[in-house]
């Protein structure tokens, strides 16, 4: 039990309550993108019907990175990115870091990617924010991603707004936690027969005192990547490193070593990447290369947490030779615990460390905390309705919000569907978000029946969510046999998800107008207590 004095109470419950209400929506966003972005790489495979399963560096690649090599300016050999892309292609980056006249730090150089035989596809010139932008096959889970990292607000006021809402969230939880003079008893308390207000109280209660320990880790981590970038970086630049921020990523980052600037040839790189994977039990998720070609190159081949684990494994190689050299932490050149805890703090907030096990509890505990905002409105806002009729259109704003954003992120996967197999998906998946949003919004503004608006955007989300496997299948989508024979369950899966999803939300608004049909006048809601 939590004791507070009555005065302190009341302060606690206007700190929970304006909290939410003054960034609640915002906030909601965040969450509820978050939510589905934790599935955004399972979302882009079915979305793009990608049914290959083998990693591109279990296969031969040595020979097509030279041959890149070869044809790339050596200038940009100062670095080579590698990493997957599209359907286990292989993306490589040569370039080599530069500073604009404006101060900011740019990697510039030359893009490729090379399909699953090893042949290259596309090839692109600029700085890695002109070259790695959204492709085609990849435009909605790249949405989806950038949704909830920066609202799709420009850098670096998108991360420092979804920092500000992430220590949000901490107030929130910190000040419910404290406001429940009962919290042991609330948490099983749900009186299913009482007022509908003390049922929705019951409920916001249960949510949110059971998600509280992810309301913690997820703010923390999340605010902890918005601020790292934007604000500790060029901080920490300025203090030790007289603001020259690649001196302070060659520090944190690299592998300091002595300069040895000898053209040698580089190490066999399908050597390195199957002893990499034989170390780790992963394949990689990103290989870097610092100084191709010299005799002071280094190979850094980075992978997932292993099976139980949490921290993501580092395998240090040397460039000339392809030599395993050691484990190397994630942060620093030692272990530490501070290099430890920010190395886990992707795995935690992300919820990948343990595979589609640990993605399926996040996404629960994510709908919780969706549920817990949304309603934590609504209370606020019943609690009010009747003295405060100029707040309607908050009510409405919630409405809009709270159901016309899933709506929005359900037409952005329709439009995707329909664009991708035209190649313009990159401009038509936000283009159908932006729609549904605006017909949410024109409803809103519409329909003076708050529940019937509620009923339209929930009824419309529902049926779009069964009509997207028809729309994958009708658009070229492989089907389920192919799927299953390549072994890709997982659009399978997702498939028979967003159906179940879209029945499940029919039949709980057919028993919602059943529920409302039968039910005499509703009774005056009976006084909250003040810590409610």
């Amino acid at each position: 039990m939590i004791h507070l004095q009555k005065e302190d109470t009341k302060l606690m419950v206007a700190v929970h309550g304006w909290s939410g209400i003054l960034l609640g929506l915002l906030l909601y966003a965040v969450v509820i993108t978050g939510m589905v972005a934790v599935f955004a790489e399972e979302i882009g495979i079915w979305s793009a019907g990608h049914v290959g399963t083998g990693s591109a560096f279990e296969r031969p690649i040595d020979a097509a990175v030279r041959d890149l090599a070869r044809r790339t300016p050596a200038r940009y050999h100062e670095g080579v990115d590698m990493f997957e892309t599209g359907d286990h292609g292989l993306g490589v980056f040569f370039h080599r870091h530069e500073t604009e006249p404006d101060g900011a730090l740019v990697s510039r150089g030359v893009y490729y990617r090379l399909d699953r035989d090893g042949k290259r596809v596309a090839e692109q010139r600029g700085t890695g924010e002109e070259v790695f932008g959204p492709r085609n096959d990849d435009a909605l889970s790249s949405f989806l991603v950038d949704t909830h990292v920066r609202l799709h607000v420009p850098d670096p006021w998108g991360l420092l707004l979804t920092g500000i809402l992430g220590l949000a969230m901490l107030v929130a939880a910190v000040s419910g936690l404290l406001i429940h003079r009962h919290l042991f008893k609330d948490i099983f308390t749900l009186r299913r027969k009482a007022n509908p207000v003390l049922v929705d109280r019951d409920r916001h209660s249960i949510a949110g005192s059971w998600s509280l320990p992810f309301a913690f880790l997820l703010a923390f981590t999340g605010s902890f990547f918005s601020f790292f970038g934007t604000i500790g970086v060029p901080i920490v630049a300025m203090a030790a490193f007289g603001g020259d921020v690649q001196a302070l990523n060659d520090a944190v980052f690299g592998n300091p070593a002595k300069p040895d600037t000898r053209i040698v040839g580089i190490g066999n790189l399908d050597r390195v990447a199957a002893d990499a994977i034989r170390r780790t039990g992963e394949a990689p998720t990103f290989v870097a290369i610092e100084n191709f070609g010299r005799a002071d190159a280094q190979i850094t081949s980075f992978h997932p947490p292993r099976e139980r684990g949490l921290e993501p494994q580092t395998l240090l190689y040397d460039g000339a030779t392809g030599a395993f050299e050691r484990v190397k932490p994630s942060i620093g050149t030692r272990p530490s615990a501070g290099g430890t805890l920010a190395a886990i703090m992707a795995p935690i907030h992300f919820g990948n460390f343990g595979g589609i096990v640990s993605k399926a509890i996040w996404f629960g505990l994510g709908f919780a905390m969706c549920y817990v905002t949304l309603t934590g409105l609504r209370l606020w806002l019943a609690r009010r309705r009747e003295g405060a009729r100029s707040l309607g259109w908050l009510e409405r704003a919630v409405t809009v919000v709270g159901f016309g954003l899933p709506f929005a992120l359900v037409a952005s996967a329709a439009g995707f569907l329909i664009a991708m197999p035209l190649g313009t998906a990159v401009f038509w998946t936000p283009a159908a978000f932006v729609g549904a949003a605006l017909l949410a919004i024109l409803g809103g503004g519409a329909l003076r029946d708050n529940a019937m608006l509620d009923a339209m955007l929930q009824g419309a989300t529902a049926g779009l969510m069964i009509l997207l496997p028809i729309l994958r299948l009708a658009t070229g989508g492989p089907g389920w046999g192919h799927a299953l024979g390549a072994g890709q369950p997982i659009i399978v899966a997702l498939d028979i998800a967003f159906v179940m999803a879209g029945g499940w939300m029919l039949w709980r608004l057919h028993g919602t107008r059943l529920r409302r049909a039968v039910a005499p006048p509703p009774a005056p809601a009976p006084a909250l207590q003040p810590a409610e």
